[in-house]
């Protein structure tokens, strides 16, 4: 029997228990991980609002030390979730159910936080304010050429849309080849080097903008929006590697693969708010 074999035969073994409550057992990571995450958004808030909250030596000393600590409460919390994933076989079919529910509900409202930082866009965009001139871009603001860079991102992105679902699709189709195996592996590190590649494009593109942050309304929602967005790929890239680790252990059959679904999923809205934003901001308002 190979190992292949033997992962299906224990994830079977390991779900004998068919009940549908999402029983575990209790967990401190979720509220130190959301406790440090407020210190890390207060540190921030402090930051960008300076003349308001002036950030001492206390906030770059608890800025420093949370970053670390959030991580670990970030990396044990997902530990306990792989476990009672796959080794100890809480996760039946019906509390895969409700866990889709919950990353349908938590991608719904990413939805809605992109869409108050594309409302300030549009809002600042469609009637430009006279103390910027009435125009898009405001003067003295040379926006970024919609089709090198920013369109270069977006084939990226397309193209790692498909390699996520090439993965998907290995892996339901019929995970118990070798030859499967090796396309969902290869699909995943292709995607996950898009994801790089992406990364680091967008950084070298604010590298050599001509404006920052605080240069105006355009400058502010133009690096909050994109910002947040390279933020979200970040955090996907992330979702992905962890996936690939757990995919080389065997973590994952054909019909138990809910964290890489989610880590799909995830992916694809990151997709989909790209190809707004790119049409959005770069194209029409920054002609």
């Amino acid at each position: 029997m190979n190992k292949i074999e033997t992962a299906l035969k224990n994830n079977f073994d390991h779900r004998a228990e068919q009940h549908p409550f999402h029983l575990v057992n209790p967990s401190p990571w979720p509220i130190f991980t959301a406790l440090f995450l407020l210190i890390n958004v207060f540190c921030l808030v402090s930051f960008l609002h300076d003349e308001l909250i002036h950030p001492c030596i206390f906030i770059y000393f608890l800025q420093i030390f949370s970053i670390p600590i959030f991580i670990i409460c970030i990396i044990a919390w997902f530990n306990d979730i792989i476990l009672e994933s796959t080794f100890e076989g809480h996760h039946t079919i019906r509390v895969q159910t409700g866990l889709r529910y919950g990353i349908a509900l938590f991608i719904v409202s990413e939805i809605l936080f992109f869409f108050a930082f594309f409302w300030a866009f549009f809002h600042s965009s469609i009637s430009p304010s006279i103390f910027i001139g009435n125009i898009w871009p405001p003067i003295g603001i040379n926006a970024l050429h919609t089709w090198r860079l920013p369109f270069l991102n977006t084939l990226i992105l397309l193209s790692s849309g498909i390699s996520v679902t090439w993965a998907h699709r290995a892996i339901i189709n019929n995970s118990k080849t070798i030859n499967d195996r090796i396309h969902s592996l290869l699909a995943l590190f292709i995607t996950i080097l898009y994801g790089i590649i992406f990364t680091f494009i967008q950084r070298f593109e604010y590298i050599h903008a001509n404006f920052l942050i605080n240069d105006g309304i355009y400058a502010t929602t133009f690096y909050s929006t994109t910002g947040l967005h390279g933020l979200h790929v970040l955090i996907g890239t992330i979702f992905l590697i962890v996936c690939l680790l757990r995919h080389l252990n065997y973590h994952f059959t054909y019909d138990h693969h809910f964290g890489l679904e989610a880590a799909i999923w995830y992916w694809h809205f990151v997709d989909v708010v790209w190809l707004f934003l790119f049409v959005s901001i770069y194209w029409w308002g920054g002609r």
